[in-house]
């Protein structure tokens, strides 16, 4: 059923597609987040923009 809808979601596209400001949109973002994974992979992230606590560490409470 889901590729029903994945087909008709294509077909949809096909008749009407994004224009070429939106695919430059959704491109820049994705390179942005791509160049964000990048700079934490490589350990150049800085550290005053790293979390103190992570999210799957539970927090203790005084």
């Amino acid at each position: 059923m889901n590729n029903l809808i994945w087909l008709i979601r294509a077909s949809r596209w096909a008749r009407n597609p994004p224009s070429a400001w939106m695919v430059k949109l959704v491109l820049a973002i994705v390179a942005l987040g791509l160049l964000l994974v990048g700079l934490e992979h490589f350990g150049l992230w800085p550290d005053w923009a790293t979390l103190d606590c992570p999210r799957g560490a539970p927090r203790i409470r005084p």
